[in-house]
This record gives C-alpha cells, structure tokens and sequence, in this order.
C-alpha cells in the first residue's frame, strides 16, 4: 500500500535520513519507534507531501491517505463542520443533494449524478454522521456539545482526538498516526485498540505507548538514520532487538580493537622507517589503507537493550553494553530523598463543582516510600484530587471541597508535580533561563554550570539548545525539561499526570528506574499498563 525509498535527507548541514527504506502491506499495521529527535515527524511529512527537499520516492498508489496533524492553527467553523470537511466528498455530495433538486429538471445527466450522488452519501454511512460522530466521542470520553463549539476553542487534546474520529469515519486505505493515545483514558485507549485491530485500513502508528506497540503485526524503528523492520509486536521486538544489538556490539567491540592495534603498529612501523627501510614505509602504508578502509564505515550504533533483556546478557556483553550503550537521560539522584513516616491523610474526602460531587468518601493514607495509582475515567476527579492536595499542602481550604473531609499534610511534606503542560511564563524563556527560573522558583539557586550540566543529563546539547525557545521544544523536549522541574528541590511526595507521554522508550526505563529508587511517596496517574505494573502500590479508583 505504501512505500518509501529515501536516499538522503539533511536538515542544514545534519544528515537525517540515509538509505531508509519503509513499506506498509495491505492492512498492515506497523509502529513506528524512535529515540526523540531521530526524524520520525520528518518521515511522516515527507510521506504526507509535507516535505519535499529529500532525495528519493514516496509512493502510494492510487491509495487514499490521511494523516493526523501536529499543529491547528486557523481553523474556521465547528468541531462538525472541521470533521465534516475530513471526509471523502463529503462537502461535494452535500452540495449536490441540498442543490439539484432544485434545478435538475428532467436532464438525466443531473439526475444521474444526483442518484450516485445518493447511493455514495448512503453508502459511506454520512446520513447518520451526526449520530456516529455522537457515538466516537462518547467512546473518546469527548462531550457531546464540543460538536457544535468553534473547533479552534478546543483544547490541544481535543482537538487531537476529534481528528483521529474523522480519519475513523473517512476510513481511508493508508492512515498515519502521531502518538494517538497520549490524551485518552483507559476506556478511550480500549476503544482504539478495538478499532485497530478490527480496522481494515493500513496503518502507520508512531507511538512510545508499549500497549499500543503489544497490538501492531510489524514494529519498525528509525535508528543511526536508516529503518529496521522487526516483525511481529512489541514482545517480538524486544527479543529481536536483544539479539540484533549483542551482535552489533561485538563487531563495534571488535573493531575498536582492531582500530587501536592498526594504530599501534602504524606508529611502530613509522618510527622504524624513519630510522631507514623501505619495507617498513610500505608496511605502514598498508597499515593506513586498512585502517580507513575500517574508519569509512565504523560509526558508533545506538545501543539500546530492555531492562529485563539485560538482565539475561553474560558479563562480558554486559560489560561492552555498559561501555558503548546510547546515551539515556541521567535524573537528579532521589536516593538520599528524606520523608516522614505519614506524609499524608486523606479521610472521607468529597470533591466537585457547583455542588455536584465528583466523588464521594475518599480515604486513604500515604506514607515513605508508598506508591499509589489514582484511575478513572477523564472526567472522574483524577486532577482536581491531586490538585486538592496541593492547595491544602499550601495552607488553603481546595476550592472544590465539599463537606467536612479531610487533607491532612504532614510538616515535612515536600510536593513536586509532574503536568501535562508547562507554565506558561516558561514558554517565551530561552532553555538555559527556563532551568533557571524552576531553580528560582523551588527557592534555589543554580550556577550557569549546574544549568548546562542539567541540560547535558537530560539529553539537550549544552551548546546549541540553550537558546532555544521552551515554546519551539519538541513534545519530547518538553517532557525531558518536566523531570528536571519534577526532581529539582528534593521533594518527598511526587505527583506524576501522565509521565510516559512524549518519552521514548529507554527514556521511559530510565524514569521508571530511577522512580524505583525513589525513597519518598508518589502518587501517579497513568493509562500506561507497563508503567503502572512497574511502579506498583495501591490502587484508588474515582
């Protein structure tokens, strides 16, 4: 159905893409992997027509594709009307049933048209938009009453949402998707499983959402920018990327060697032919041949193997693993976290708006080094209880309190919060500044040393990303300058909402490996089941 042949793609003087190749079968569904800032948007907009200064092909056939966008910006008319406008001829069909009743007459060439006109809007299911829009966002977790709101007052999620509805109901043959689940519940996210695997389009997923991956037939990853196609779902990948990466190792490894010992045996050979001998300046120069005959191709591969994976490795690949493995996002050390033993009490706690529970008799308590997992459906409580919280840690009576429950907050309570969105006086700041202002924020002071060193352990580069605007980061970058503010201050009680969206998955290791040592409490919210089996602990459900 689609195929994708890109000889070189380069951003500046940065070569992005080279020699990657990537195809999509009939029906096909396949994730798309990739460490942030591999190029995985540049490949969905060249595949999209987006992008065109690459050298190579994108072909599709006669193939209807449609792909969800990143940005909204100057959208006129309803959530609807914007649906609407997504679906195959939908505005011509319209058109042509509302107009040529009243003008076609008896001239058979408008009637004929008016007649397929009429079988097409019936067979594509448009009679019933309305009603099957309703259904979509009830499945969604979206209100109703969002369809016939301005599409451009919706929220950045919403508006994500109800574009991944029209591509459901246009059910192109190729679909292509950007991290579809980051703002979905549990119900949501079931429903899209649901559709994916039953849906008879093809489908090209970019997700880091390991239970959207355990769903798909293929998983192909953008690495050292070329594709690798793994077949099978995540389970499988992971296996196949265990076994192709040891082996990856060894020729790097081996290579390595050969490189210092060729050097080695140039300088002898040089020292002896400058003494005299014509065999040793012939031997040297042999020596050179080989050695950047070896140089022209050895690069270092990004190394990556799961956490249980390498578990199962023998010393001496653990050993070159631990030695040459990518770089992952290094976190503020939370080991040394101090906490009391009952940080905080939650007892018969009601919350909701105008009178209107939301929940009712919430009770628990938390204490150093407990976890709990805080589920239910958008719109249950979730962040209005945590934000509870925080506003009785501050000394305030929650604005939603209703009744006479209780927050009790414990004097050494120390609360760091994990959002979805950042401050918005963050957003105009350049990175370095940004770093900063979280430092001056918590009460502390940072040196420009400790700023670029936060940004080098969280994977910025120190020399070129600290002027960049927090506004113009990636969704990923976004995320990565989450945890610095998360982890700054030495807090004791995190609050994380949804800490897995935008993180790649080694990053999303390291941040649950870092949060398994993590001596205080933390209470999460997550729809990611991987993550939530990994953090453990109780379970509220709202």
């Amino acid at each position: 159905m689609l195929r994708v042949d890109i000889a070189e793609k380069t951003i500046g003087p940065k070569l992005l893409l080279k020699d990657c190749r990537l195809w999509v079968g009939d029906a096909e569904k396949v994730g798309f992997l990739g460490r942030n800032g591999a190029g995985k948007t540049t490949l969905l907009n060249i595949i999209t027509g987006k992008d065109t200064d690459f050298n190579g092909t994108v072909t599709a056939g006669n193939s209807t594709l449609m792909a969800t966008s990143q940005e909204h910006h100057e959208i006129a008319g309803t959530t609807l009307e914007y649906i609407a406008g997504k679906l195959p001829d939908f505005a011509r069909l319209e058109t042509i049933l509302k107009t040529y009743p009243d003008h076609m007459g008896d001239d058979l060439k408008k009637i004929q048209t008016y007649t397929n006109a009429l079988e097409l809007f019936s067979e594509r299911g448009y009679y019933d938009i309305e009603n099957s829009l309703e259904r979509l966002f009830d499945a969604y977790q979206l209100n109703k009453n969002l369809l016939t709101r301005p599409f451009a007052s919706l929220s950045g999620g919403q508006k994500r949402l109800s574009e991944l509805i029209a591509i459901q109901l246009a059910n192109p043959q190729i679909i292509l998707l950007d991290e579809p689940t980051n703002h979905m519940d549990y119900v949501a996210k079931e429903a899209f499983l649901e559709w994916l695997s039953t849906t008879k389009s093809s489908v090209l997923v970019i997700s880091h959402d390991r239970d959207v991956l355990k769903n798909v037939d293929r998983i192909v990853e953008l690495k050292d920018r070329t594709i690798i196609s793994y077949p099978g779902n995540y389970d499988n990948y992971l296996a196949q990327n265990a076994v192709s990466t040891t082996n990856a190792l060894s020729e790097f490894d081996t290579n390595q060697k050969r490189i210092a010992n060729l050097k080695e045996q140039i300088a002898f050979a040089k020292a002896r032919a400058a003494k005299g001998g014509p065999r040793w300046v012939t031997m040297y120069q042999r020596y050179e041949r080989e050695l950047n005959a070896i140089l022209e191709d050895h690069q270092k591969p990004s190394f990556w193997i799961d956490r249980e994976s390498a578990k199962l490795l023998n010393p001496k690949v653990t050993e070159n693993y631990n030695k040459f493995k990518a770089k992952n996002i290094r976190l503020h050390d939370t080991r040394d976290t101090q906490a009391g033993n009952s940080l905080l009490i939650v007892d018969n706690l009601s919350l909701g708006y105008d009178g209107v529970p939301l929940f009712a008799g919430v009770s628990f308590r938390l204490g150093n080094g407990e976890r709990l997992h805080i589920v239910g459906r958008n719109g249950a409580g979730k962040t209005t209880l945590t934000k509870a919280i925080i506003e009785a840690w501050h000394g305030r009576r929650p604005r939603t309190l209703m009744g006479k429950g209780l927050i009790d907050c414990d004097r050494s309570l120390n609360i760091s919060v994990y959002e979805q969105e950042l401050d918005g006086e963050l957003l105009d700041m350049p990175l370095h500044q940004a770093i900063g202002a979280i430092y001056e924020s918590k009460g502390l002071h940072a040196s420009s040393e400790q700023i670029l060193r936060d940004m080098g352990n969280y994977l910025f580069n120190p020399a070129t990303d600290q002027e960049i605007l927090v506004r113009d980061l990636s969704g990923g970058q976004k995320a990565r300058l989450q945890l610095i503010r998360l982890l700054i201050g030495s807090p004791n009680l995190l609050i994380l909402d949804e800490p897995t969206n935008h993180l790649d998955l080694p990053s999303i290791e390291e941040l649950e490996n870092a949060l398994h040592d993590y001596a205080g409490a933390i209470i999460y919210i997550t729809h990611d089941s991987y993550f939530a089996k990994h953090m453990g602990g109780a379970q509220l459900a709202l």
